[in-house]
């Protein structure tokens, strides 16, 4: 089987409409929207729209809201310790000194795995299988080729249909305007710590709305779990800019090459941002 992991950005939604315009072949079996509940409106809407569209269904999957599962704290059976299951790669600034990196574990628990539970749900590979069932486009264009990664399962082969063709993401975007198709949202969720300044101001002069839900989620992430005693991996506050500054009062740089880095390039599996 063919299947599309479909983010309803500009790259996979672009990748979609070709396939269903036979640029691409063969004509997949299905798509698969990994939903973290924290996309903004606009990639929602988008998706509607674009499902109507395609020639192959979309199945929506979810493992939870990112958003609101981030803010929950578990006590851990075996320590008594404090923590958060669904971690974001917030900036720490820490009470001893220096800045750290929380380690990330959303793009895996709430895109890869949801999504390989579905394609498994799909093909059902037998027990052990490693013979190659599975055909799984990913949306990555050439500007962003360091982040193709092979699959981690023997049976899922990753395939990357814009890197073929030699497509950029401008070249996706020339194409959705050529063909009358309206240019594609930027999927990625809206509190993402990998945002850089570019990308942060355009959310918040264009999604003014989604800014400040990114600026009232890092309030409620610090309100959750900064003051809370135990915390494990938590020694500092966390924010979602890498100044280390409330969101709400950065003052991004659009054009500065020292601002903060897009750290997409990171991101395991590619499956974000696209």
């Amino acid at each position: 089987m063919n299947i599309i992991s479909l983010g309803a950005g500009v790259q996979s939604s672009t990748m979609a409409l070709m396939a269903a315009h036979g640029e691409i072949t063969p004509i997949p079996e299905a798509a698969i929207f990994a939903d973290t509940g924290a996309e903004p409106l606009s990639v929602y809407k988008h998706l509607d729209a674009l499902e109507k569209l395609l020639p192959f269904p979309v199945y929506r999957v979810t493992a939870g809201n990112l958003e609101l599962d981030s803010l929950v704290n578990r006590v851990s059976r075996k320590t008594g310790q404090i923590y958060t299951k669904n971690l974001i790669p917030f900036f720490i600034d820490k009470y001893t000194g220096g800045k750290s990196l929380m380690m990330r574990k959303c793009t895996a628990d709430y895109k890869v795995k949801v999504l390989q539970r579905k394609v498994k749900e799909l093909v059902k590979p037998p027990r052990g299988c490693k013979e190659v069932k599975v055909i799984q486009w990913i949306g990555i264009s050439i500007d962003e080729a360091h982040r193709m990664k092979p699959s981690n399962l023997p049976w899922i082969e990753h395939r990357w249909p814009l890197i073929e063709a030699g497509i950029s993401r401008e070249d996706c975007i020339k194409w959705m305007v050529d063909k009358g198709y309206p240019k594609p949202p930027r999927s990625a969720c809206v509190f993402c710590p990998y945002h850089n300044d570019r990308e942060w101001l355009r959310l918040k002069n264009e999604e003014p709305q989604e800014f400040e839900r990114a600026v009232q989620f890092e309030k409620n992430f610090q309100e959750a779990h900064t003051h809370q005693s135990g915390t494990a991996r938590l020694n500092g506050i966390a924010y979602l800019h890498g100044s280390c500054v409330p969101l709400g009062q950065v003052q991004f740089k659009e054009h500065d090459p020292k601002n903060q880095l897009n750290l997409f390039g990171n991101e395991c599996e590619g499956m974000c941002g696209v």
